[in-house]
């Protein structure tokens, strides 16, 4: 019973994929930094942002759906808290069960989902903004990313278990060796900075247009739900990118974290440089982005991948 509860609460569950996660976003900060000659942030200050929220009080905005307002942070981090725990125990433990993939993709829908309704419910008009933003570009960003899962499936040899997919990784090399892996692999790095909120896909919490939009009224313990839930999708979705396309065999634990590490070290300078080198979208544009140019290209790669390349 002692080592289940450190394997779900402590390594690999939700305290190392909030400290990973954490430091993860800490490096994204200090990378914008210093591509603006700035310092950044040291390496504790998310710690410190998250924990002062919760010797705050929680303001309830006048007029607020109580129940939705309230619920809705709380529902988010279990959601993340979920992915987290499936996606870190299917890599560095090899747990798996039939259908996880599935269960991770509805799963990953829930954060988005419920911060568009915290943000109706606060009945504030820059929170509605934001939620309008949010739920078109979801609906964008979700159909591109089912196309790059639909790809790592079939390569899998149509299996639907995490277990497979990395099994068939080990045995044929990573998902990435291919021309539709390389476009799956794409679409999600795409897929992460949109669900990150992270520019160009920051449109639903823009500051310089709408503040904070979708969770301006929150404050003290239920924004601090948010953040955390922010902090660990900085682990969990490039796990799961690395788990569905870069998954390199390593037959020492060691050796296995390290490489870990250094592409998920990659993957966050990568969305660094994206978000350093681009301005935020309008959301038509990024709309069109999506889907007018990453889902035909996600179809390509789903035919790629019926054809073994």
């Amino acid at each position: 019973m002692a080592k289940i509860i450190l394997q779900y609460l402590v390594f690999p569950g939700v305290a190392f994929s909030f400290f990973i996660g954490a430091m993860g976003f800490w490096l994204e900060r200090k990378l914008t930094a210093r591509f603006q000659y700035r310092i950044g942030p040291p390496w504790y200050q998310n710690f410190i942002d998250v924990a002062k929220l919760f010797f705050k009080e929680a303001l309830m905005p006048r007029g607020a759906t109580k129940t939705i307002f309230i619920a809705s942070p709380i529902i988010n981090l279990s959601a993340v808290i979920l992915v987290s725990i499936i996606l870190a125990n299917n890599y560095f433990l090899n747990i798996s069960f039939v259908g996880d993939v599935i269960v991770i993709l509805y799963l990953l829908i829930i954060p988005s989902l419920f911060t568009i309704l915290g943000a109706l419910s606060s009945k504030n008009p820059l929170a509605l903004v934001g939620a309008a933003r949010e739920t078109k570009l979801m609906l964008a960003y979700e159909f591109v990313f089912i196309t790059s899962l639909i790809i790592a499936i079939i390569k899998s040899g149509n299996s639907i278990m995490m277990a497979d997919i990395t099994t068939m990784q080990v045995l044929n090399g990573p998902n990435i060796a291919s021309a539709s892996g390389i476009i799956a692999l794409l679409l999600s790095i795409f897929y992460a900075q949109a669900k990150l909120c992270i520019v160009p896909f920051d449109m639903a919490e823009a500051e310089q247009e709408i503040m904070a939009g979708t969770v301006i009224e929150y404050s003290g313990p239920l924004l601090g739900f948010y953040k955390i839930s922010k902090l660990m999708l900085y682990f969990s979705l490039p796990l799961f990118i690395i788990s569905l396309f870069i998954r390199i065999h390593a037959e020492s634990a060691f050796l296995r974290y390290l490489i870990f590490f250094a592409i998920y070290l990659l993957i966050i300078f990568i969305m660094s440089v994206i978000k350093n080198i681009n301005p935020r979208m309008r959301i038509k544009d990024a709309l069109g982005f999506f889907w007018f140019r990453l889902f035909p290209l996600g179809i390509l790669g789903i035919i790629l991948a019926l054809l073994g390349l």
